[in-house]
């Protein structure tokens, strides 16, 4: 049996916060947002809901290698690009590749599941930074 997922003030107040953010947001991002306008609002009630909302398929999250996870509103299968300066992450104007798993030779019998794919450079605004220096 399947709990029935209840929509809480907390909830509401979350998703709200996180409609109002750019994109690719991390849950300590929120978390700060959220405690200006509602200092009663705990951490751990913020990441938790963060958690099941990504559960849900409300939120993407994207495991970010070497630093924390990021999230956004669900939207279509799409690639991500890091800078390695600032660490900010941005959509990657690319078609995304459904059946990739198929296509990778693997002598040790994984199983695969999914795939993220996160190109990594500098952005340009860093780039126009060291331009400056």
């Amino acid at each position: 049996m399947t709990a029935v997922r209840r929509n809480t003030k907390q909830l509401s107040i979350i998703l709200d916060t996180i409609k109002t953010m750019s994109r690719h947001f991390t849950a300590e991002e929120v978390y700060l947002e959220v405690k200006k306008e509602n200092p009663g609002l705990g951490q751990a009630t913020v990441f938790r809901n963060i958690n099941k909302m990504a559960q849900e398929g409300i939120l993407l999250k994207i495991e970010v290698p070497g630093g924390a996870s990021r999230y956004e509103l669900s939207a279509p299968k799409h690639y991500h690009a890091k800078c390695i300066k600032c660490g900010r992450l941005f959509d990657v104007e690319m078609d995304y590749i459904p059946d990739l798993e198929n296509k990778v030779k693997d002598p040790h019998g994984f199983q695969f599941s999914g795939h993220d794919i996160i190109f990594t450079g500098i952005c340009s605004s860093c780039r126009e930074k060291q331009k400056d220096k």
